[in-house]
């Protein structure tokens, strides 16, 4: 069991004062007035700016949706926590006065970021349903005390969610939960429980990973799990509430996804620092907007990666009937009277195309006719569920599926 995340947060802790320093210095910087050496305090405006954010964050970021429109109306939205365990909350965008529309609830990944990363699907959504996200809370903030979670608890959480919903609610699930999802589906459908999804929609999910693995897949199961649990798994450190709680260190998986596009990343910090010293603010705060959503970064509990990883990408348990929920086998073919909509991206480098498609053949129990799948040309892993072609090419589809289910 490594220390490194210790070393890493009294580094952080020991560096806080220089960051402290230079986020003042800029504040007073800013007041000098434009035509004063612009040349000269642009440069070290630029250098303070950089200074003050080499750090990342553990704390969410805000949705920031404060209204939506709905048909030719703007309706504000509130915030609003409609039930919380230790781990996460169901988090309701409520809209003041709006029409009566589907609820829908939109499941996020636990994968190093906050469920804010989906801040744009959720406003999407929005125009045309009543949405709750699953508001994943960071571990290192969660006492040792709140016990484990793991793939079984998550899939608990969906089960729990859909309860206080309601009837007839949709699930929408992002990536790595679309295992999680269909378990929870096939569970509820099995019980016949009244709060079952009326519709479940996986996006780029990695139900079969043995369909044309990508390097995400290939590095999973490249090595035993013994691997993982030796070399990424640590200790929260002792200045947190999570104090000794095992984690995969959200600052680790950052460190990799980073070194993957290593030029891309530092091509836009030098952007960063050029537009800065020139006074572009605009086009330095297009970058840094998206660096203050990327550098916010979440832990996961270690048996919810080690099980995932073991379960999902090495063992594939869900395609091979295998996957088990509390000592019952998990069966997807009992999914019945719900509609099934998969969505893959053409250039998803990881999630490949079939992988969640593999999710129509295991649902054997669902009518053909409310079964859509639909594949997406030009477009990778996060454009499945962000940017133009979701808004004008995939959401439509996902909006008339859901309200002919409804």
């Amino acid at each position: 069991m490594s220390m490194m995340y210790q070393a890493y947060q009294n580094h952080m802790d020991l560096m806080a004062p220089w960051r402290t320093g230079a986020a003042s210095a800029l504040k007073y910087l800013n007041l000098v007035p434009q035509g004063v050496s612009d040349k000269l305090f642009g440069r070290l405006a630029a250098s303070l700016e950089l200074i003050s954010r080499s750090s990342l964050t553990y704390h969410r970021p805000a949705y920031g949706i404060d209204s939506v429109l709905v048909g030719n109306r703007e309706l504000e939205v509130t915030e609003e926590v409609t039930f919380a365990t230790p781990f996460g909350s169901l988090l309701h965008f409520k809209k003041e006065n709006s029409p009566e529309q589907p609820r829908l609830l939109l499941v996020a990944p636990m994968s190093g970021h906050f469920a804010t990363l989906l801040r744009g699907t959720v406003k999407t959504l929005l125009q045309d349903h009543d949405v709750y996200i699953t508001d994943w809370h960071n571990p290192r903030d969660i006492p040792l005390h709140a016990g484990r979670f793991g793939l079984e608890d998550y899939t608990d959480h969906l089960i729990s969610f859909l309860d206080k919903i309601g009837p007839r609610a949709h699930m929408v699930a992002i990536c790595q939960p679309s295992v999680s999802a269909l378990a929870a589906a096939a569970v509820m459908s099995e019980d016949n429980h009244p709060a079952r999804p009326a519709t479940l929609t996986l996006m780029a999910g990695p139900i079969d990973t043995r369909i044309q693995p990508t390097k995400v897949n290939e590095f999973a199961r490249s090595k035993p799990i013994n691997w993982f649990e030796k070399n990424l798994i640590n200790y929260v450190p002792v200045q947190c509430k999570g104090a000794f709680r095992k984690v995969y260190p959200g600052f680790v998986q950052l460190t990799a996804f980073v070194s993957m596009n290593l030029e891309r990343h530092i091509k836009q910090h030098i952007d960063l620092a050029n537009h800065l010293a020139k006074g572009e603010k605009e086009k330095a705060e297009v970058i840094k907007t998206f660096y203050d959503e990327y550098f916010a970064v979440m832990d996961l509990p270690a048996e919810f990666y080690i099980e995932t990883v073991r379960d999902v990408f090495q063992e594939h348990l869900l395609p091979q009937g295998k996957l088990m929920h509390r000592g019952r086998p998990v069966n997807p073919a009992s999914i019945r009277r719900m509609g099934l909509m998969t969505v893959e991206g053409e250039k998803d480098d990881i999630c490949s195309i079939g992988q969640t498609l593999a999710a129509q053949d295991l649902c054997t129990g669902v009518r053909a006719y409310r079964k859509v799948h639909h594949m997406q040309a030009g477009v990778g892993h996060y454009g499945v569920f962000s940017g133009r072609r979701w808004n004008n090419e995939i959401y439509p589809l996902l909006r008339d599926f859901v309200h002919v289910n409804s």
